[in-house]
Protein backbone atom coordinates (compact mmCIF):
# COMPACT_ATOMS: atom_id res chain seq x y z
CA UNK A 1 0.00 0.00 0.00
CA UNK A 2 1.46 3.40 -1.01
CA UNK A 3 1.14 6.79 1.74
CA UNK A 4 0.61 10.03 0.92
CA UNK A 5 4.10 11.83 0.96
CA UNK A 6 4.50 14.99 3.07
CA UNK A 7 6.20 17.53 1.22
CA UNK A 8 7.40 20.95 3.20
CA UNK A 9 5.99 24.50 2.46
CA UNK A 10 10.00 25.55 0.46
CA UNK A 11 9.99 22.43 -1.63
CA UNK A 12 6.04 22.80 -2.38
CA UNK A 13 6.19 26.39 -3.71
CA UNK A 14 9.08 25.27 -5.77
CA UNK A 15 7.26 22.85 -6.89
CA UNK A 16 4.08 24.33 -7.77
CA UNK A 17 3.77 23.60 -11.52
CA UNK A 18 4.76 20.19 -11.13
CA UNK A 19 1.55 18.96 -9.39
CA UNK A 20 -0.92 18.13 -11.78
CA UNK A 21 -3.55 19.17 -9.08
CA UNK A 22 -3.99 21.00 -5.77
CA UNK A 23 -6.73 19.91 -3.71
CA UNK A 24 -7.83 21.97 -0.92
CA UNK A 25 -9.56 20.10 1.62
CA UNK A 26 -10.93 23.20 3.92
CA UNK A 27 -13.97 24.10 3.90
CA UNK A 28 -16.33 26.59 1.35
CA UNK A 29 -16.02 29.29 3.61
CA UNK A 30 -11.97 28.92 4.43
CA UNK A 31 -11.81 28.08 0.63
CA UNK A 32 -13.56 31.35 -0.30
CA UNK A 33 -11.45 33.32 1.97
CA UNK A 34 -7.96 32.33 0.12
CA UNK A 35 -6.66 29.87 -1.08
CA UNK A 36 -3.54 28.46 -2.80
CA UNK A 37 -3.25 29.31 -6.95
CA UNK A 38 -4.52 27.32 -8.99
CA UNK A 39 -5.94 25.31 -6.37
CA UNK A 40 -9.50 24.05 -6.50
CA UNK A 41 -12.05 23.34 -3.33
CA UNK A 42 -12.38 19.58 -2.44
CA UNK A 43 -14.13 19.90 0.89
CA UNK A 44 -14.25 17.21 3.26
CA UNK A 45 -16.70 18.89 5.65
CA UNK A 46 -18.97 21.43 3.77
CA UNK A 47 -18.91 24.91 6.75
CA UNK A 48 -22.45 22.76 8.45
CA UNK A 49 -21.04 19.77 9.12
CA UNK A 50 -17.25 21.71 10.27
CA UNK A 51 -19.51 23.63 12.94
CA UNK A 52 -21.48 20.65 13.80
CA UNK A 53 -18.11 18.75 14.81
CA UNK A 54 -16.89 21.87 16.61
CA UNK A 55 -20.22 22.14 18.46
CA UNK A 56 -19.73 18.52 19.44
CA UNK A 57 -16.28 18.77 20.59
CA UNK A 58 -17.29 21.37 22.82
CA UNK A 59 -20.04 19.86 24.05
CA UNK A 60 -19.53 15.71 24.18
CA UNK A 61 -15.48 15.71 24.20
CA UNK A 62 -13.18 14.75 21.49
CA UNK A 63 -14.34 10.81 21.00
CA UNK A 64 -17.90 11.82 19.91
CA UNK A 65 -16.74 14.78 17.54
CA UNK A 66 -14.37 12.27 15.81
CA UNK A 67 -16.65 9.56 15.14
CA UNK A 68 -19.35 12.01 14.05
CA UNK A 69 -16.78 13.79 12.31
CA UNK A 70 -14.96 10.70 10.38
CA UNK A 71 -18.92 8.85 9.50
CA UNK A 72 -18.79 12.91 7.37
CA UNK A 73 -15.92 12.72 5.86
CA UNK A 74 -16.10 9.24 4.90
CA UNK A 75 -19.03 9.63 2.71
CA UNK A 76 -17.64 12.93 1.78
CA UNK A 77 -14.28 11.83 0.25
CA UNK A 78 -16.60 9.21 -1.32
CA UNK A 79 -18.50 11.69 -3.12
CA UNK A 80 -15.56 13.12 -4.27
CA UNK A 81 -13.78 9.79 -6.14
CA UNK A 82 -16.97 9.20 -7.42
CA UNK A 83 -17.51 12.55 -9.21
CA UNK A 84 -14.22 15.08 -9.80
CA UNK A 85 -11.53 12.83 -9.67
CA UNK A 86 -13.48 9.90 -11.24
CA UNK A 87 -11.82 10.69 -14.38
CA UNK A 88 -8.32 10.70 -13.31
CA UNK A 89 -5.69 8.07 -14.78
CA UNK A 90 -3.34 6.11 -12.45
CA UNK A 91 -0.18 8.96 -13.23
CA UNK A 92 -2.13 11.39 -11.94
CA UNK A 93 -0.14 13.53 -9.08
CA UNK A 94 -2.08 16.03 -6.60
CA UNK A 95 -0.99 17.93 -3.75
CA UNK A 96 -3.46 18.33 -0.87
CA UNK A 97 -3.54 20.40 1.74
CA UNK A 98 -5.87 21.92 4.89
CA UNK A 99 -5.67 24.10 7.48
CA UNK A 100 -2.32 23.05 9.28
CA UNK A 101 -2.00 19.43 7.25
CA UNK A 102 -3.76 17.46 9.72
CA UNK A 103 -6.87 15.26 9.96
CA UNK A 104 -8.77 16.77 6.97
CA UNK A 105 -6.23 16.64 4.31
CA UNK A 106 -4.58 13.46 5.72
CA UNK A 107 -7.47 11.79 5.40
CA UNK A 108 -8.33 12.61 2.05
CA UNK A 109 -5.04 11.87 0.92
CA UNK A 110 -4.44 8.69 2.50
CA UNK A 111 -7.61 7.08 0.47
CA UNK A 112 -6.23 9.15 -2.49
CA UNK A 113 -2.83 7.07 -1.88
CA UNK A 114 -4.45 4.00 -1.26
CA UNK A 115 -6.42 4.50 -4.40
CA UNK A 116 -2.87 4.63 -6.31
CA UNK A 117 -2.19 7.77 -6.98
CA UNK A 118 1.01 9.81 -6.17
CA UNK A 119 -0.45 11.68 -3.93
CA UNK A 120 1.40 14.97 -1.40
CA UNK A 121 0.03 16.58 1.63
CA UNK A 122 1.07 19.88 2.19
CA UNK A 123 3.45 20.26 6.00
CA UNK A 124 1.97 22.63 8.07
CA UNK A 125 -1.41 23.27 5.51
CA UNK A 126 -2.53 26.66 4.44
CA UNK A 127 -1.46 27.50 7.81
CA UNK A 128 2.31 27.38 6.83
CA UNK A 129 1.59 28.93 3.00
CA UNK A 130 0.00 32.32 4.94
CA UNK A 131 3.36 32.22 6.92
CA UNK A 132 5.33 32.04 3.81
CA UNK A 133 3.46 34.48 2.12
CA UNK A 134 3.92 37.42 4.65
CA UNK A 135 7.07 36.43 5.01
CA UNK A 136 8.24 36.72 1.33
CA UNK A 137 5.96 39.51 0.75
CA UNK A 138 8.05 41.39 3.26
CA UNK A 139 11.01 40.89 1.21
CA UNK A 140 10.17 40.21 -2.65
CA UNK A 141 9.51 44.15 -3.45
CA UNK A 142 13.47 45.08 -2.50
CA UNK A 143 14.28 43.01 -5.61
CA UNK A 144 12.14 44.60 -7.95
CA UNK A 145 13.19 47.85 -10.13
CA UNK A 146 10.14 49.48 -9.95
CA UNK A 147 8.81 52.81 -12.65
CA UNK A 148 6.12 54.75 -11.19
CA UNK A 149 3.24 55.89 -13.40
CA UNK A 150 1.61 58.74 -12.01
CA UNK A 151 -1.09 61.32 -13.09
CA UNK A 152 -3.90 63.19 -12.13
CA UNK A 153 -7.37 60.45 -12.25
CA UNK A 154 -8.49 60.21 -15.46
CA UNK A 155 -5.34 60.63 -17.20
CA UNK A 156 -5.24 57.21 -18.47
CA UNK A 157 -2.96 55.01 -15.96
CA UNK A 158 -5.01 51.52 -16.09
CA UNK A 159 -5.21 51.58 -19.58
CA UNK A 160 -1.20 52.74 -20.29
CA UNK A 161 -0.53 49.69 -17.57
CA UNK A 162 -2.76 47.65 -20.17
CA UNK A 163 -0.60 48.77 -23.12
CA UNK A 164 2.68 48.58 -21.77
CA UNK A 165 1.55 44.83 -20.77
CA UNK A 166 0.59 44.05 -24.44
CA UNK A 167 4.09 45.88 -25.69
CA UNK A 168 5.72 43.08 -23.36
CA UNK A 169 7.08 45.77 -20.88
CA UNK A 170 6.56 44.28 -17.14
CA UNK A 171 3.33 45.09 -15.73
CA UNK A 172 2.15 45.32 -11.77
CA UNK A 173 -1.74 45.90 -11.89
CA UNK A 174 -2.22 46.73 -8.29
CA UNK A 175 -6.23 48.10 -8.79
CA UNK A 176 -6.72 44.46 -11.23
CA UNK A 177 -5.23 42.48 -8.50
CA UNK A 178 -7.75 44.46 -6.01
CA UNK A 179 -10.47 44.59 -7.92
CA UNK A 180 -11.16 48.47 -7.18
CA UNK A 181 -10.60 51.28 -9.13
CA UNK A 182 -8.73 53.12 -6.40
CA UNK A 183 -11.31 55.78 -4.96
CA UNK A 184 -14.61 56.50 -3.57
CA UNK A 185 -16.03 55.68 -6.70
CA UNK A 186 -14.19 52.68 -7.54
CA UNK A 187 -15.87 49.62 -6.54
CA UNK A 188 -16.75 47.77 -9.50
CA UNK A 189 -20.15 47.22 -10.52
CA UNK A 190 -19.79 42.81 -11.27
CA UNK A 191 -17.05 41.91 -8.93
CA UNK A 192 -15.99 42.16 -5.51
CA UNK A 193 -13.39 42.91 -4.18
CA UNK A 194 -11.29 39.80 -2.79
CA UNK A 195 -10.29 39.56 0.77
CA UNK A 196 -6.79 40.55 2.36
CA UNK A 197 -5.76 37.22 2.51
CA UNK A 198 -6.29 36.70 -0.85
CA UNK A 199 -5.37 40.13 -2.12
CA UNK A 200 -2.21 39.27 -0.91
CA UNK A 201 -1.93 35.93 -1.84
CA UNK A 202 -2.83 37.03 -5.57
CA UNK A 203 -0.04 40.21 -4.86
CA UNK A 204 2.57 37.12 -3.89
CA UNK A 205 2.02 35.14 -6.77
CA UNK A 206 2.41 37.83 -9.29
CA UNK A 207 5.82 39.39 -7.34
CA UNK A 208 7.06 35.62 -8.04
CA UNK A 209 6.56 36.16 -11.85
CA UNK A 210 8.39 39.05 -12.25
CA UNK A 211 12.10 39.06 -14.00
CA UNK A 212 14.00 41.25 -11.21
CA UNK A 213 16.68 42.09 -13.63
CA UNK A 214 13.63 44.15 -15.86
CA UNK A 215 11.90 46.92 -14.98
CA UNK A 216 8.43 46.55 -13.66
CA UNK A 217 5.76 49.32 -14.38
CA UNK A 218 3.04 49.96 -11.37
CA UNK A 219 0.70 53.07 -11.06
CA UNK A 220 0.94 55.29 -7.84
CA UNK A 221 -1.40 53.89 -5.53
CA UNK A 222 -2.11 54.56 -2.26
CA UNK A 223 -1.76 52.31 0.92
CA UNK A 224 -5.24 51.13 0.62
CA UNK A 225 -7.41 50.09 -2.44
CA UNK A 226 -11.03 50.35 -1.34
CA UNK A 227 -10.54 47.61 1.09
CA UNK A 228 -7.50 45.88 0.57
CA UNK A 229 -4.33 47.23 2.33
CA UNK A 230 -1.18 46.99 0.23
CA UNK A 231 1.82 45.81 2.28
CA UNK A 232 4.00 47.91 3.72
CA UNK A 233 6.98 46.72 2.03
CA UNK A 234 5.85 47.59 -0.98
CA UNK A 235 4.64 51.03 -0.19
CA UNK A 236 7.54 51.77 0.48
CA UNK A 237 9.76 50.52 -2.38
CA UNK A 238 7.13 52.48 -4.42
CA UNK A 239 7.67 55.92 -2.80
CA UNK A 240 11.28 56.06 -3.14
CA UNK A 241 11.10 54.73 -6.93
CA UNK A 242 11.48 56.78 -10.12
CA UNK A 243 8.56 58.17 -11.65
CA UNK A 244 7.11 59.30 -15.00
CA UNK A 245 4.31 61.53 -15.40
CA UNK A 246 1.47 61.14 -17.36
CA UNK A 247 -0.17 64.52 -18.73
CA UNK A 248 -3.97 64.81 -20.38
CA UNK A 249 -6.34 67.93 -20.63
CA UNK A 250 -9.67 67.79 -18.91
CA UNK A 251 -11.50 66.91 -21.79
CA UNK A 252 -9.67 63.80 -22.55
CA UNK A 253 -9.77 62.78 -18.58
CA UNK A 254 -13.77 63.02 -18.43
CA UNK A 255 -14.19 61.09 -21.69
CA UNK A 256 -12.01 57.91 -20.00
CA UNK A 257 -14.06 58.46 -16.88
CA UNK A 258 -16.87 58.04 -18.73
CA UNK A 259 -16.35 55.57 -20.61
CA UNK A 260 -14.78 53.79 -17.17
CA UNK A 261 -17.37 54.67 -15.32
CA UNK A 262 -20.38 54.16 -17.27
CA UNK A 263 -22.36 51.96 -14.69
CA UNK A 264 -23.07 55.31 -13.00
CA UNK A 265 -24.10 57.17 -16.28
CA UNK A 266 -26.89 53.97 -16.47
CA UNK A 267 -27.86 53.51 -12.61
CA UNK A 268 -27.31 57.61 -10.90
CA UNK A 269 -28.82 56.57 -8.07
CA UNK A 270 -25.80 54.41 -7.18
CA UNK A 271 -23.72 57.94 -8.19
CA UNK A 272 -25.41 59.49 -5.25
CA UNK A 273 -25.51 56.69 -2.73
CA UNK A 274 -21.36 56.60 -3.68
CA UNK A 275 -21.03 60.44 -3.43
CA UNK A 276 -22.23 60.59 -0.01
CA UNK A 277 -19.21 59.73 1.08
CA UNK A 278 -18.09 63.09 0.43
CA UNK A 279 -20.49 65.07 1.62
CA UNK A 280 -18.47 65.24 5.46
CA UNK A 281 -15.40 66.63 3.13
CA UNK A 282 -17.17 69.09 0.64
CA UNK A 283 -20.89 69.78 2.49
CA UNK A 284 -24.10 69.15 1.44
CA UNK A 285 -24.37 72.05 -0.96
CA UNK A 286 -21.37 71.35 -3.00
CA UNK A 287 -22.37 67.64 -3.46
CA UNK A 288 -25.88 68.89 -4.40
CA UNK A 289 -24.69 70.66 -7.36
CA UNK A 290 -21.85 68.18 -8.78
CA UNK A 291 -25.03 65.73 -8.64
CA UNK A 292 -27.46 68.27 -10.05
CA UNK A 293 -24.84 68.36 -12.85
CA UNK A 294 -25.58 64.75 -13.71
CA UNK A 295 -28.73 64.39 -12.96
CA UNK A 296 -29.01 67.24 -15.67
CA UNK A 297 -27.22 64.91 -18.07
CA UNK A 298 -24.51 67.54 -18.44
CA UNK A 299 -22.19 64.03 -17.42
CA UNK A 300 -18.83 65.99 -18.74
CA UNK A 301 -19.37 69.17 -16.38
CA UNK A 302 -19.82 66.72 -13.58
CA UNK A 303 -16.95 65.04 -13.99
CA UNK A 304 -14.62 67.95 -14.72
CA UNK A 305 -16.06 69.72 -11.36
CA UNK A 306 -15.25 66.71 -9.36
CA UNK A 307 -11.81 66.64 -10.71
CA UNK A 308 -10.64 69.82 -10.08
CA UNK A 309 -12.56 70.37 -6.92
CA UNK A 310 -11.79 67.59 -5.75
CA UNK A 311 -9.77 64.88 -7.23
CA UNK A 312 -6.95 66.68 -8.41
CA UNK A 313 -5.94 68.50 -5.02
CA UNK A 314 -6.43 65.97 -3.25
CA UNK A 315 -3.91 63.95 -5.65
CA UNK A 316 -1.38 66.47 -5.84
CA UNK A 317 -1.03 66.84 -2.09
CA UNK A 318 -0.79 63.11 -1.73
CA UNK A 319 1.81 62.64 -4.61
CA UNK A 320 4.24 65.67 -3.39
CA UNK A 321 3.86 64.18 0.44
CA UNK A 322 5.08 60.59 -0.24
CA UNK A 323 6.92 59.96 -3.76
CA UNK A 324 10.41 60.96 -2.90
CA UNK A 325 11.17 61.68 -6.47
CA UNK A 326 8.19 62.86 -8.31
CA UNK A 327 9.69 65.86 -9.41
CA UNK A 328 12.48 64.65 -11.16
CA UNK A 329 9.88 62.81 -13.02
CA UNK A 330 9.50 63.52 -16.71
CA UNK A 331 6.01 64.11 -18.78
CA UNK A 332 4.25 62.21 -21.46
CA UNK A 333 1.39 63.62 -22.74
CA UNK A 334 -1.85 61.69 -23.72
CA UNK A 335 -2.99 63.45 -26.35
CA UNK A 336 -6.50 61.36 -26.28
CA UNK A 337 -8.66 58.94 -25.70
CA UNK A 338 -8.22 56.49 -28.56
CA UNK A 339 -6.65 53.27 -28.65
CA UNK A 340 -3.75 55.22 -31.09
CA UNK A 341 -3.15 57.73 -28.38
CA UNK A 342 -2.89 55.33 -25.69
CA UNK A 343 -0.27 53.45 -27.60
CA UNK A 344 1.98 56.45 -28.87
CA UNK A 345 1.75 57.48 -24.78
CA UNK A 346 2.76 54.26 -23.89
CA UNK A 347 5.91 54.09 -26.45
CA UNK A 348 6.60 57.61 -25.31
CA UNK A 349 6.79 56.21 -21.11
CA UNK A 350 9.13 53.34 -22.34
CA UNK A 351 11.40 55.99 -23.78
CA UNK A 352 11.06 58.44 -20.64
CA UNK A 353 11.55 55.53 -18.18
CA UNK A 354 13.63 57.01 -15.83
CA UNK A 355 16.90 54.62 -14.71
CA UNK A 356 17.41 52.99 -11.15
Amino acid sequence: MKDALVVRIDDAIRRLDEFDALLDARSPSEFLEDHLPGATSAPVLDDAERARVGTLYKSHGAFEAKRVGAALVARNIASILETRLATHGRDWRPLVYCWRGGNRSGSLATVMARVGWRTSVLEGGYREFRRHVIADLALAPQRLSLRIVTGRTGSGKSLLLERLHALGEQVLDLEQLAAHRGSVLGHLPDRAQPSQKRFETLLWARLRALDPSRPVWVESESRKIGQCQVPESLILRMRESPCVRVEADDAVRARLLLSEYRHFVEDPARLSARMAALRPLHGHERIDEWLRLATAGQWEAFVVALLREHYDPSYDRSMQRNFARLDAARSVVLEGDDPASVDAAARRLVEAAPAA
